[in-house]
């Protein structure tokens, strides 16, 4: 996951995943414009966060969130539990 210290957006996705025990990886890319331009290179985006399960570019903390909201986050990131309710894809 791409971020930076301030962005709310950040925030509210480090508390999901914290709150949902998922460990991540948090590039902080605000002090740094190589990893920027990386992050942009590779999501086509400029907004943070960007998020990532295993090679898969899932987008920002409202694409995330809205995975959450209709249960499909946690079968993507391979955890069983009230997230992975049947029927969803």
């Amino acid at each position: 996951m791409f971020t930076t210290r301030w962005c709310p957006y950040c925030v509210a996705a480090r508390r999901l995943f914290d709150a949902l025990g998922v460990v991540y990886e948090d590039v902080d890319v605000g002090l740094d414009p190589a990893l920027r331009a990386d992050m942009e290179h590779r999501s086509g985006r400029h907004t943070v966060p960007q998020i990532w399960i295993g090679d898969r570019h899932v987008g920002g903390f409202d694409d995330v969130n809205a995975l959450h909201a209709r249960g499909q986050l946690m079968p993507l990131l391979g955890i069983a539990g009230p997230d992975s309710r049947a029927g969803a894809s």
